[in-house]
C-alpha cells in the first residue's frame, strides 16, 4: 500500500482499492450480482426479497419504517410494496391506533414466496460460511456488527 496522498489530493488507485469501505461496496455488488439472477428465477427479484424478509422478521412496519430499514426512499418502498401488492403478497392494514397509517404483513402467498427465495440466501449464507471456515465467518460478522455499530458515530470533516 502507498503512503497517503498529500492532504486534498485524490488518492492513487492503490490507496481507493486497498480501503475497507471500497472493499464493503465490492462485497455488496458481488453479493447482489450472484443472487440477483437465481432469486428472479424463483420469481421473488432480490429488492421484493428485502422487503418480504423485513415484513417476516417484523410485521406490521409502516412504509416509512420499512423504508428506513431497507436504506431507500419512502416513495421506493412505495412502488415496491405496490407491486407486492398486486401480486398478492403483501398486504395493507389500518394501523389500530392511526387511521391515517398503513401496516405492511405478508400474506400467505407473501410467506410461499419468500420460502422459496429464503432456500437460495440460506444456501448462499452457507457457501459463504464453508468458504471461510466458522472461525472466521464468526469473526466476519462480529467485526461487521462493529463497522454497522461504531459508523453513526462518524463525525465528517470540514471541507472547504
Amino acid at each position: 500500500m502507498s503512503s497517503s496522498p498529500a492532504p486534498g489530493a485524490p488518492p492513487s488507485g492503490e490507496d481507493v482499492f486497498a480501503r475497507v469501505a471500497w472493499a464493503l461496496r465490492r462485497a455488496d455488488l458481488t453479493l447482489q450480482t450472484v443472487k440477483e439472477p437465481p432469486l428472479r428465477e424463483v420469481g421473488v427479484p432480490g429488492s421484493h426479497y428485502a422487503v418480504l424478509v423485513s415484513l417476516q422478521a417484523t410485521p406490521g412496519l409502516t412504509g416509512a419504517e420499512l423504508a428506513r430499514l431497507m436504506g431507500i426512499t419512502p416513495q421506493a418502498v412505495a412502488l415496491l410494496v405496490g407491486k407486492l401488492a398486486d401480486r398478492g403478497l403483501v398486504e395493507r392494514r389500518a394501523h389500530p391506533r392511526h387511521r391515517s397509517v398503513q401496516e405492511l404483513h405478508l400474506t400467505d402467498v407473501g410467506r410461499n414466496e419468500l420460502i422459496k427465495a429464503e432456500h437460495i440466501v440460506s444456501d448462499l449464507e452457507r457457501h459463504i460460511r464453508e468458504s471461510l471456515g466458522i472461525r472466521r465467518y464468526r469473526q466476519l460478522r462480529a467485526l461487521l456488527g462493529q463497522v454497522m455499530d461504531d459508523l453513526p458515530n462518524w463525525d465528517p470533516p470540514q471541507v472547504g
